[in-house]
């Protein structure tokens, strides 16, 4: 049976999501496609309004602080930066599979394209209060480190640590002072979403 997870919008609390790549594969492995994924998180974060507080991108799953948006809620933006994301990084893979003008021909042929890019569900947690935001900006940023990958958060240049520790924002730095606008009563949103166990 699945479990059901309840998503809580509009008490003022940030969100703490974690999202993997499909079956975990490291769909993020490369520096190209973690630049593309922070150049559309700004893109989604400049239409839907909200702030990002912290995130750090894994090879094969993505960590985010963010508020509610604005425009929207965070299953709305996150279905949206899912989708933009996988769609461009799907047409980087299909183009370096094929040689230059047998794009169509692949389309006509039937050759399978690239699988899903994420899972289907994510992972939502309600930060709500300062020692729950720290606790969580610095599970993520010390990620990469834990993981191997580097030897210090700061070396990791897909993480808001540099923001924060060094004055080093890269394409996607946070906007902490971000304001919320006014919003009508709190909604609470049901999804069959279970609980990623990524790390």
């Amino acid at each position: 049976m699945k479990h059901r997870l309840k998503r809580v919008y509009g008490l003022g609390h940030l969100h703490f999501i974690t999202c993997s790549c499909y079956r975990r594969r490291a769909l993020l492995g490369t520096t190209r496609a973690r630049d593309v994924f922070l150049r559309i998180l700004s893109q989604v974060r400049n239409k839907y309004d909200f702030a990002l507080i912290g995130y750090s991108v894994m090879p094969e799953h993505i960590h985010l602080m963010v508020s509610e948006p604005n425009v929207g809620t965070p299953t709305t933006m996150m279905q949206v930066l899912k989708q933009r994301v996988s769609r461009e990084l799907n047409r980087r893979r299909r183009r370096k599979r094929s040689p230059p003008g047998q794009l169509r021909l692949w389309e006509e042929t039937g050759t399978p394209r690239p699988g899903p890019f994420w899972q289907r569900r994510f992972y939502d947690f309600n930060v709500w209060s300062w020692k729950k935001k720290n606790e969580k900006l610095n599970y993520m940023h010390f990620n990469p480190v834990k993981r191997g990958l580097v030897k210090h958060p700061g070396d990791w240049k897909w993480s808001s640590f540099g923001f924060y520790s060094l004055g080093k924002p890269n394409e996607c730095p946070p906007n902490p002072r971000w304001e919320a606008k006014p919003k009508p009563q709190a909604s609470r949103e049901s999804s069959l979403a279970h609980p990623s166990r990524t790390a």
